[in-house]
This record gives structure tokens, C-alpha cells and sequence, in this order.
């Protein structure tokens, strides 16, 4: 049996339905999924690929 995921939004995304991602951990996995399509696909991707992808944005290096 697997576990259910817990998803969670960003505290930036707001309540209007905008464009917003949800984001689920596992172990050894971050899921993350469209907030309006939550049965839609999940990208599925290694914890230290995330951290990279997320400082990316953050305009980190």
C-alpha cells in the first residue's frame, strides 16, 4: 500500500486560482503537480535536483 502524499502550496500563491504548484516529498522524491489538475501528471524528480531547480529560480547559483 502506498502512503498518501501530503501536497502543499507556496505561502506566495494566492486563493484566485491562479497558476500555482503543488509539491509533495517522499522519500527520495519530490512530486510536484499542477494546483487545478490534481489528477493530472506529477513530476516526479530526485530531492537535490529540486533544491537545484529551486535556488535556480531564486536566482541563486
Amino acid at each position: 500500500m502506498t502512503p498518501e502524499l501530503a501536497w502543499w502550496k507556496s505561502s506566495y500563491s494566492g486563493s484566485d486560482g491562479g497558476n500555482c504548484v503543488e509539491v509533495a516529498r517522499a522519500t527520495g522524491t519530490v512530486h510536484v503537480r499542477d494546483s487545478k489538475e490534481q489528477c493530472g501528471p506529477v513530476l516526479s524528480v530526485p530531492p537535490r535536483e529540486w533544491v537545484v531547480f529551486v535556488r535556480h529560480l531564486a536566482g541563486e547559483r
